[in-house]
């Protein structure tokens, strides 16, 4: 962003900001900041986590495409099998090791269709029929408490994921040194002049606007965003596939260090759909990812009881493998949980198995674990929400797994 663009924006904000709410910092708002990481495109479960001693499993996936006996095994306790994670992803292996990870096997969106464009909506918006909400989810989260901070939700990339629809208390940032709020003493004069001269409603919010301008400059001061430099030594997977997600995953880590009210970001991971060719490219993403994601929990290692971090996916892929090397667009897939407050090292939900008949349709893997279950325990454990029907309408089917401490 810009000097024009936050110019432009702070004018926009201030008019469109909700008008009754005053918007002066809450210095003891101590909730925590939820990270999600939505890995788009569908990403293939049984390709990162898989019972490799199931003789459906090695009959459907065959030769290359099963993850082989040099895949790293886990310990759980969710069923009396031999699950593997993929050989590229040993650094999420590690978080899950060190009781930081949960994974949520055959967990999604349970109304099966298999277009990316309407799952990923569906579960954005935080439901899993209505395509008409006019909010997502983390809009109503936001909306569910006073946040007090200008700008607690984050969104990485160009452009605003669908969670986020209707929110005026989101921005949209590529890196953080295009972040400047030094607007220079006769901008904010002109600007305290203009709101400080009445008490309507937008004066208010002006003055209150203004005053989080001043917080986060301050916050902010003698960060050098040119040149960061991780905690911990951390190393952020720089190569291709995973430049990007790197570079994502560094902005949320200064904002989160800023301690400027974050509450939300989220982080879009393009490419999982891989119809051909999977051999080649699955470890490369994965790898990115495994890599990437271990970088930035040790980059905030001093955060992580106030950071929750949920990474999820529209659907997972079928079963069986196609003629092209690749897999074609499925149903169950592996959602992740991981911060200071999980209960980490272990496999939740429920397995449904892969024979014929315990598959969905007789080709996928089922979904025993709705997405709204997992990202429910998150907002009812942090007590960031009481009611989960709050942001997800008509989910009355709530029970927690245990995830979350």
């Amino acid at each position: 962003m810009d000097r024009r663009s936050l110019i432009k924006g702070c004018a926009e904000y201030l008019m469109t900001s909700r008008f009754g709410s005053d918007y002066f910092l809450n210095e003891d708002d101590s909730r925590e900041t939820i990270v999600v990481v939505f890995l788009r495109g569908g990403m293939d479960g049984l390709n990162f986590l898989a019972p490799i001693d199931d003789s459906n499993y090695r009959a459907a996936r065959g030769g290359k495409m099963a993850l082989q006996e040099d895949a790293l095994k886990i310990n759980q306790n969710l069923i009396q099998a031999d699950f593997r994670i993929h050989p590229e992803a040993y650094a999420l292996k590690e978080l899950y090791e060190n009781k930081s990870l949960a994974l949520i096997h055959a967990a999604g969106l349970t109304n099966g269709t298999r277009s990316h464009f309407e799952a990923q909506d569906l579960m954005e918006l935080g439901s899993n029929s209505d395509k008409n909400l006019s909010q997502g989810w983390l809009t109503r989260y936001l909306q569910s408490f006073h946040t007090g901070n200008i700008v607690p939700a984050y969104a990485i990339g160009s452009i605003p994921p669908a969670s986020l629809l209707g929110s005026m208390e989101q921005m949209n940032i590529t890196e953080m040194k295009n972040l400047s709020l030094d607007l220079g003493p006769d901008l904010i004069n002109m600007l305290t002049e203009m709101y400080g001269a009445g008490n309507s409603l937008v004066h208010r919010s002006g003055k209150g606007a203004l005053q989080n301008i001043a917080h986060i400059a301050k916050s902010s001061k003698g960060l050098n965003f040119d040149s960061y430099t991780p905690d911990k030594s951390a190393e952020y997977y720089s190569s291709w596939p995973g430049e990007e997600l790197a570079n994502s995953f560094k902005t949320v880590a200064q904002l989160i260090k800023m301690e400027a009210g974050l509450k939300i970001a989220t982080i879009d991971y393009d490419g999982w759909d891989m119809h051909d060719n999977q051999e080649w490219k699955f470890p490369r993403w994965i790898q990115a990812l495994s890599w990437n994601l271990n970088a930035f929990y040790n980059d905030i290692h001093a955060y992580h009881k106030r950071v929750t971090i949920v990474l999820m996916t529209e659907f997972g892929r079928r079963l069986k493998a196609n003629k092209s090397g690749g897999t074609d667009h499925g149903h169950g897939s592996v959602m992740m949980v991981l911060g200071g407050n999980v209960n980490g090292g272990n496999l939740y939900g429920s397995w449904p198995g892969l024979a014929n008949e315990q598959l969905d349709n007789g080709v996928d893997l089922a979904v025993t674990t709705d997405y709204r279950t997992v990202l429910s325990e998150i907002m009812v454990k942090r007590n960031l929400v009481k009611d989960p029907q709050m942001v997800f309408p008509k989910f009355n089917d709530y029970k927690g797994l245990g995830i979350i401490q």
